[in-house]
């Protein structure tokens, strides 16, 4: 019994793995079509006077405005080009904050972000963030930096049942992502931690702090350049 409980382990295990990679390759060339997160929200009970929303367009990170992918780096991870999935000092100034018992901060970078809305479900647990790892893991290993922002920004939730980066900018200012100014790519920026929550436009007090903040992070970071620190 012990044995074939091994053989059942080692069999799925391997073929975990072999599907992972697999998945991975696969979507270093091709749009994810979708995502676990974009089922789980459909399916999510609701108001019964609340209409469901869908919204989701993929497009290329050419059709991306830079300002919005630099926005969303000076926002959520501003080491996301020299790092190798992990802020490491990001994460233990989070124990650190997390310590004194305020409010729970994360450290999750964009390559953390990006595997578990591509590949995984969100709820936290222990289980969850191991395969959270392994995933980030794999998607630096076999993506460029460019890719995992094009597949960041695809994906993501921007809006209540809004779903990158096009979609969100259609939605929040009538326009293509292409087009996005500077306070508009920070206004979508600043819901990211809760964008069911909060609105890009018209955006209250407090995102238009954030966004105020975001810009000029901007400024500061200078020009956006994939290639500078690549492996």
């Amino acid at each position: 019994m012990f044995k074939k409980l091994t053989k059942f382990i080692l069999k799925t295990t391997l073929w975990f793995v072999v599907i992972s990679i697999a998945l991975v390759v696969i979507f270093r060339w091709v749009p994810v079509p979708i995502t676990p997160l974009m089922v789980i929200r459909y399916f999510e009970k609701t108001d019964s006077n609340t209409e469901k929303i869908w919204k989701h367009d993929w497009v290329s990170i050419d059709a991306i405005s830079k300002n919005l992918q630099l926005a969303v780096i000076c926002s959520e991870d501003q080491n996301f080009l020299s790092h190798h999935g992990f802020d490491l000092k990001a994460i233990e100034k989070a124990i650190e904050h997390n310590k004194k018992g305020k409010r729970t901060r994360g450290a999750s970078t964009i390559s953390q972000q990006t595997a578990k809305n591509v590949f995984l479900w969100p709820q936290r647990s222990w289980i969850r963030k191991g395969l959270e790892t392994y995933f980030t893991f794999l998607i630096e290993l076999i993506w460029p930096k460019e890719r995992i922002m094009e597949v960041y920004l695809n994906s993501i939730e921007m809006g209540n049942g809004i779903y990158g980066a096009e979609a969100a900018s259609q939605y929040w200012f009538k326009k293509p992502a292409s087009k996005l100014t500077q306070y508009q790519a920070a206004a979508i920026a600043a819901v990211l931690p809760n964008p069911r929550r909060y609105r890009a436009s018209p955006a209250s007090a407090y995102i238009q702090g954030r966004q105020n903040w975001i810009v000029t992070q901007m400024g500061y970071f200078g020009k956006l350049d994939y290639t500078k620190n690549e492996k």
